[in-house]
């Protein structure tokens, strides 16, 4: 066998644990990794305060002196704040909904962690994602994980052909509940660990507190208005709504009434009723295709629109200017300006793109 060398992004979960045995046991050399991501601080919590990332940190060292490989921690924090955090934050402050997960994979995960992986001389980064790579041809294509709950091929649609030539997915053709028992079975004090359900700076999901601890801005009210402009209250500031939003709006009504839009310029939140929730038609800009090319004219495809949600029957179609139209079927609940829509050909991701925009047609 060829000397192969392989750095694993080790989180501290039994996803990336088991990653790295499996890599471990294919012969490669591996050298384990966990971003420091950000500072205490960062994300609103007292300095001394001995938080789960520290945890997990300590998780992932005692795995990898079980597999006996180094390990290191690589300090991206300056990189994560200005890349995600402060992204994040102009999001919020512009009526968006950002999904950050998919901005540290593009950014730290496929970015930085590239970077030290070539300073250390590996061959490969591999990841404890739940999707597939495979080869056609001369092309790399990314594949929905075996598992269907667990699918995490949403969230990594911004891969590009050199990022597929050079990473592992040890974890696609896997079921969850398999990759659990291969760390019981092996002794892993993780096996039975939750999986992270938060966004990893916004402890205990206040996405708000962290806004206001990072903006420059302050948060300012401004009035609920409906589709016709009449004003119906005041809200709180926009950074506390969200598209398809019905509860902690504050203002009560006959029927319920949902966010239909975030207008940041005018510091107006429109709402309606469910039916104005629905849209069949969204823009969507910063596109990647992962075959590195986009197709010429319409395409039909499925798309999704959230992480959670099934694809949807729709067309696709490559504007002028780089930006993809897309028009499902049938209408989507709450297309949500600064979420990612991802299109789909069965199992293959065929690219994807932040929503822009969206109206009824």
């Amino acid at each position: 066998m060829d000397h192969r060398k392989a750095l694993i992004a080790m989180s501290g979960g039994v996803d990336s644990s088991v990653a790295a045995l499996l890599m471990k046991e294919q012969g490669y050399d591996c050298v384990g990794c966990t971003m420091k991501l950000y500072q205490n601080e960062d994300a609103g919590i007292p300095k001394e305060h001995t938080c789960c990332s520290l945890d997990d940190v300590e998780d992932a060292k005692r795995i990898a002196r079980y597999l006996k490989i180094p390990y290191y921690i690589f300090n991206f924090s300056h990189d994560f704040r200005a890349k995600i955090i402060d992204r994040f934050v102009w999001s919020y402050e512009n009526g968006r909904t950002p999904n950050p997960c998919i901005d540290c994979n593009r950014y730290m995960k496929f970015g930085k962690l590239f970077e030290r992986a070539q300073i250390l001389g590996c061959d490969k980064v591999v990841t404890g994602h739940y999707a597939r790579i495979e080869k056609q041809g001369e092309q790399y294509i990314l594949k929905k994980a075996a598992d269907d709950k667990k699918d995490q091929s949403y969230v990594l649609y911004t891969m590009t052909q050199q990022h597929l030539r050079q990473t592992m997915f040890p974890l696609g053709e896997l079921q969850k509940t398999t990759v659990r028992k291969l760390a019981e079975e092996h002794g892993f004090t993780n096996a039975s660990k939750p999986d992270s359900q938060d966004i990893c700076f916004v402890p205990h999901g206040d996405y708000a507190r962290v806004i206001e601890l990072y903006s420059k801005h302050p948060v300012c009210p401004g009035n609920f208005v409906d589709s016709s402009g009449a004003v119906l209250g005041q809200h709180r500031g926009i950074i506390h709504y969200t598209i398809g939003q019905r509860k902690g709006l504050g203002i009560s009504f006959s029927e319920p009434r949902y966010v239909c839009a975030i207008d940041s310029a005018n510091n107006t939140v429109t709402l309606g009723v469910s039916s104005e929730v629905y849209q069949r038609h969204l823009t969507a800009d910063d596109f990647n295709w992962i075959s590195g090319t986009a197709p010429s004219g319409s395409i039909r495809c499925k798309a999704k629109i959230r992480y959670q949600q099934a694809e949807q029957p729709a067309t696709a179609t490559v504007l002028p200017d780089k930006t993809v139209e897309v028009v499902f079927d049938a209408p989507q609940r709450a297309v949500t300006p600064g979420q990612a829509v991802v299109l789909y050909d069965g199992d293959i991701v065929l690219g994807g793109g932040v929503i822009r925009q969206h109206r009824n047609i």
